[in-house]
């Protein structure tokens, strides 16, 4: 959930805060706060440092600002029909995975104005087949997204909605959350998607679904949200409190994790974002007894990992 594409007016704002010395001025919060009884989920980052975040159980998307931590709801929350899961930004837009509602909605991250409402499952009440589209990343003038309970992916584009078998390596259990975060190689002709409860990492096919597992020297259990920066990707365990960083080899067939990044504000952390050498998560709070109105949230920001 990282690509940005900045606008010419953009350009000049973005060089100066990333010129800036980390920490100067008393900027860059270290915690951002989110509403209380917020649920958020998934976090996008745009443009000059702007963030979105999205609401679980109501589809609101909050806006702010990296710098100062502010921020105000951009998209109001709705008592039926909407959810927000993982959010991506580009070129000026929002794209939301709708959870068990089966949906992609697409939002103007100036406006917040709702501009497309996708059906991506086929009878997303159908118990016998639930669905939960989890994740979004953009590639090559499409959106893909993830379903951790159906063994597709789908594709939002021009033509409308695809949806795209997954196939070869991987194998879905229907009854738990199955391919959670997703992202693309710069090129968009790769996919890589993290399967939470075995934790296991593929590349995908964005055109054909075929998928091919990375090997890994050691699993990502509760695996999240993933961030690819060059051949590194970091993958959010939520469930852990840690962020594995993972080296990947050129071909993407496999992966060593060197490290494990733990914070202090880590409380359930689900995805994950950058800016500059900065990367943000947001937290989820899960409890197995529910999350009581009062429930405070917030971001955490820490630092990319050092070395090769």
């Amino acid at each position: 959930m990282r690509r940005v594409t900045l606008l010419t007016v953009w350009t000049a704002l973005a060089a100066i805060v990333l010129a800036a010395p980390l920490g100067a001025g008393g900027g860059f919060p270290e915690r951002i706060e989110l509403p209380d009884g917020f649920r958020p989920e998934g976090i996008a980052i745009g443009q000059g440092g702007t963030f979105y975040v999205g609401s679980i159980p109501s589809g609101a998307i909050y806006r702010g600002n990296l710098r100062t931590g502010e921020g105000s709801i951009l998209v109001p929350g709705a008592a039926t029909g909407r959810a927000a899961i993982g959010v991506e930004f580009d070129h000026g837009l929002l794209f939301v995975a709708g959870g068990g509602t089966g949906k992609a909605f697409v939002y103007s991250a100036e406006s917040g104005d709702l501009l497309a409402e996708h059906q991506l499952a086929a009878s997303p009440i159908d118990m016998d087949h639930p669905t939960f589209v989890n994740d979004v990343a953009v590639a090559r003038g499409g959106a893909y997204f993830t379903d951790s309970r159906r063994p597709f992916l789908y594709r939002v584009g021009e033509a409308g909605v695809t949806a795209i078998p997954l196939s070869g390596d991987i194998v879905y259990d229907p009854a738990v959350n199955n391919a959670n975060g997703i992202e693309a190689t710069p090129d968009g002709k790769t996919l890589i998607i993290v399967q939470s409860i075995v934790g296991k990492l593929f590349t995908v096919d964005p055109l054909s679904g075929l998928t091919s597992e990375i090997t890994l020297n050691q699993s990502v259990v509760n695996g999240d949200g993933i961030l690819l920066d060059g051949k590194t990707l970091y993958v959010v365990q939520n469930r852990d409190n840690k962020v594995a960083v993972i080296r990947l080899d050129r071909s993407l067939a496999s992966g060593t994790v060197t490290m494990h990044i733990t914070d202090p504000d880590f409380d359930v952390p689900t995805t994950i974002d950058e800016f500059g050498n900065r990367l943000y998560a947001v937290n989820a709070r899960f409890r197995p007894a529910g999350t009581p109105p009062e429930t405070e949230f917030w971001i955490a920001q820490f630092r990319k990992a050092s070395g090769p």
